[in-house]
């Protein structure tokens, strides 16, 4: 088995004034400014080169080398800064190709000034070689700067003009511009082009270089206005080209720049304004270019995405959901050989690019700073207070079988034999009628039971490979008594290898043997028949275990969330039929204040891993609810048998909500929760939560949705909403689609008597229909378009039997008499009844 590790490269030891470096770290640590310190420390491509920028109130560069032949680094070592009391905005690398043992450093400072520094190992270390201004204007200052194949290309705030507030809107944010100039490196230092402008009016930015690619990323720091945050730009500088992107939609908007005219940000941004109004994207927690025009983003909404070149946001891994609220924008990400490194926190997390599995979670003792080494060793290390740490795959024989020396040492005779007869005083305990508790000591005195000799006799041929063979019938017995059980002796042995190698693993290990107890125990538990006493074993693991058992669950389901967030399972249709089942003890739903402490104390499986994911990740529980309605309703599960699940369990939907805490703030998730089951009982429960949140946006988000799936529940949805709309105008802005939701059967009368029903109680003496002074009242002008439409209905569907109602304007006229013989016609009737009468009667002798 491979898993990635951390390996300690260096203590900064072997860097000059390594001890001051230590000191300075412990000290940024013990401020808890650890974020700030990380993000000042520039390390440069061969990793041999560390600089710190201090800021205010001390400016500086504090600079520690690693010098490739030991005995030169005790020279004397010169400070690399001739321009004093300035803050320093960033550090360049520039590319040397005739020579690696040679460095050329930039320092870029606010007030537009460059200063170049070469490093030598051959020339008693760094030595200045120029200054330079990158600015035009004096009064110019750098907010970020970067390199671009050929082009330095920098940020600057230009100074604020009068023009600055215009019709009382302040317009100094807008007061940036993104400029860039050629550069060309020789022997001598650096010589500049002309600076050009590529955008006007645009708020403060970082640029980001990745290769032929520069993104304007936001900084929040100095921006915290949502509007800007909103967007984020990309630019080619080689054919002025710039796109509008959003953390949530990829690439807006497209503008190609020409040489005569520059570009504006304020009419570039004006172009999707409107577009932009109806969006809210994520902010951008955390960045790095990857090279070849992409860029790792890390969102708040927790999701790892890339940024492609053309301009296709590409979502790869979806962090916890409390990850970044408890750790904030602590944060590191990088990239190597398709494996994405990101640190929150406290924890780093390795993510395969290509299919956004989750590799390893490595905890972190404190915080760390990815980087690449490009030069020499292409790796992946990370800075901390402790040093430099390489990521690197390490083998684990966590899984391999142990060899015949190593069960020795942990005795696993003893052992196998000891578990033989404790599963027989189970077996016994539970046949016996006595009261007296059975122990395995008692089966082993005057041979009361031969079944477990018997047993442990088989498992000392098996741990003692015997290649003696039983002729006759007894061979082919044993032979078959001993396969039965050959799964299992492995697994008992393999299980009491991994608790050996616990006891005596580092503490760099021993999550990583947790991780594959808890796994191992969860498989074999829900490969069985789960009865009381493993539901308790299970729930015990879930409370000690939280964060190894979420993997373990992950692992042993298979569940995986695509890029569209649907999850999916790929686990066999029996573990699903143990996940669902009820098991015997049912938690106390009806007591709201107690509906997270089942009866006996032991939750089933199902909401064990519902209270799991809503630990780890809330997002997940609708999405999990799904599935597991999915699988319990699939033509592979339908013939399941439950006991008593049929009459008495409860629905999955009203078993998720169980595991909720009773608290508003999860009031959204268990509104999809109801949702999620479909059912019409429980959609109507989440639209009147909806309701009463008045998130009336939701509102008829739902309504659409779900008066499609049946008339009756769209009569009950419409009703509930005109109810709402007689007593008061929050969906106004909504009737349009709320009429159109309308049902088929209801009428004119129907609509008024609901109307009048619902109507609010008013003081005022002014008929129900007439508006009031607050403008809160129901008015017959908001009805009117309803009212015609159900009318238009009842006339078109009373049209069928216009031939019928129409009537002639003069009567139609009356048909001729005709004589009848009235005499005649009595005679007849007489007649016949006379006749029946004496046929009916009975006959009597005289």
């Amino acid at each position: 088995m491979t898993r990635h590790v951390l390996e300690h490269v260096t203590d900064f030891s072997d860097f000059t004034r390594g001890k001051e470096l230590k000191d300075f770290l412990k000290q940024s640590y013990a401020k808890n400014s650890s974020k700030s310190c990380l993000s000042n420390i520039r390390i440069s491509p061969d990793g041999r080169h560390i600089h710190i920028i201090q800021q205010a109130p001390r400016t500086g560069l504090m600079t520690h080398d690693k010098y490739q032949r030991t005995h030169l680094q005790f020279q004397e070592n010169l400070d690399l800064v001739l321009t004093r009391n300035v803050s320093i905005v960033d550090i360049l690398y520039f590319k040397q190709n005739d020579s690696l043992d040679v460095v050329l450093v930039g320092i870029i400072f606010e007030n537009g000034k460059a200063e170049l520094w070469k490093f030598s190992e051959q020339k008693s270390g760094w030595s200045s070689l120029q200054t330079v201004d990158l600015c035009n204007s004096q009064r110019a200052k750098i907010s970020s700067v970067c390199i671009n194949q050929n082009f330095i290309i920098w940020c600057e705030e230009r100074p604020h003009t009068e023009s600055s507030l215009v019709s009382g809107v302040d317009r100094s944010h807008f007061t940036y511009c993104i400029c860039r100039r050629t550069f060309d490196v020789d022997e001598r230092g650096i010589s500049l082009g002309g600076v050009k402008t590529a955008l006007h009016n645009n708020p403060c930015y970082s640029v980001v270089s990745s290769g032929d690619i520069v993104y304007l990323l936001p900084n929040i720091k100095k921006d915290s206005r949502l509007s800007v945050r909103k967007v984020f730009l990309s630019w080619s500088p080689q054919s002025d080209v710039f796109k509008v992107h959003s953390g949530s939609n990829g690439t807006i908007l497209i503008r190609n720049s020409t040489a005569n005219k520059q570009l504006d940000f304020k009419r570039l941004i004006t172009d999707c304004i409107g577009y932009l109004s109806t969006i809210t994207p994520p902010d951008i927690y955390g960045f790095n270019p990857v090279g070849h025009g992409d860029i790792l983003l890390l969102l708040s909404s927790g999701w790892v995405c890339i940024m492609q070149r053309d301009g296709i946001l590409r979502q790869i891994y979806k962090l916890p959901d409390n990850c970044l609220a408890t750790c904030g924008t602590q944060n590191s990400i990088n990239m190597y050989d398709d494996v994405i490194a990101l640190t929150v926190g406290r924890m780093m997390y390795l993510i395969d690019i290509k299919c956004g599995t989750e590799l390893e979670r490595i905890p972190l003792k404190m915080e760390g700073l990815l980087f690449l080494i490009c030069l020499g060793t292409y790796s992946l290390q990370m800075f901390s207070e402790a040093g430099l740490y390489m990521v690197i795959q390490k083998e684990t024989e966590a899984h391999s079988k142990p060899s015949g020396a190593h069960l020795e040492n942990i005795n696993s005779g003893a052992i196998l034999l000891e578990a033989v007869f404790e599963e027989a005083c189970k077996y016994y305990q539970q046949r016996s009628l006595s009261n007296t508790q059975l122990t395995a000591e008692k089966l082993k005195k005057g041979g009361m039971f031969q079944a477990p000799i018997t047993l442990a006799d088989i498992i000392s041929d098996y741990l003692g490979n015997s290649k003696t063979k039983i002729t006759g019938k007894e061979s082919s017995g044993h032979e078959k008594l001993l396969s039965c059980l050959d799964s299992e002796l492995k697994s008992l042995i393999a299980l009491e290898d991994i608790k050996a190698s616990v006891v005596k693993a580092s503490e760099k290990d021993l999550q990583c043997y947790c991780e594959i107890l808890v796994q191992q125990e969860l498989c074999r538990i829900l490969s069985s028949e789960i009865d009381r006493e493993n539901l308790q074993y299970l729930n015990s693991m879930f409370q000690l275990f939280p964060a190894e058992t979420w993997q373990a669950v992950q692992t042993v389901l298979q569940l995986r969330c695509n890029g569209e967030g649907l999850l999916s399972s790929k686990a066999p249709a029996e573990l699903w039929k143990i996940v669902l089942s009820p098991v015997q003890a049912t938690p106390n739903y009806n007591n709201s204040q107690q509906k997270n402490t089942p009866a006996n104390g032991a939750l089933p499986v199902f909401e064990l891993l519902c209270q799991s994911i809503f630990k780890f990740q809330p997002s997940w529980l609708p999405k999990f609810l799904e599935l597991a309605q999915q699988q319990s309703s699939s033509s592979s599960t339908s013939s399941w048998s439950f006991g008593k699940e049929n009459s008495e369990s409860l629905p999955l939907y009203k078993r998720a909500l169980a595991v909720l805490p009773c608290k508003s703030g999860c009031q959204d998730l268990e509104v999809e929760l109801l949702l999620c089951s479909q059912r019409p009982n429980a959609v109507m429960q989440a639209l009147r939560m909806l309701i009463g949140q008045g998130q009336w946006d939701r509102v008829t988000q739902v309504a659409e949705r779900y008066c499609r799936q049946s008339p009756l529940l769209n009569k009950e949805i419409f009703t509930t909403l005109l109810s709402e709309v007689s007593q008061h105008r929050d969906l106004d802005p909504y009737l349009d689609l709320l009429w159109a939701l309308c049902p088929e059967d209801m009428t004119v009368t129907g609509i008024l008597n609901l109307v009048l029903k619902n109507l609010p109680p008013s003081s005022q003496s002014s008929g129900p229909f007439q508006g009031h002074l607050d403008g809160s009242q129901l008015t017959i002008g908001l009805l009117k378009p309803l009212l015609s439409k159900v009318l238009h209905r009842e006339t078109r569907s009373s049209q069928r039997y216009a031939d019928i109602l129409q009537s002639p304007t003069l009567p139609p006229p009356t048909p001729r008499r005709q004589v009848v013989d009235l005499a005649r016609v009595s005679t007849e009737l007489d007649s016949d009844l006379k006749e029946k009468t004496q046929s009916d009667s009975p006959v009597t002798s005289v």
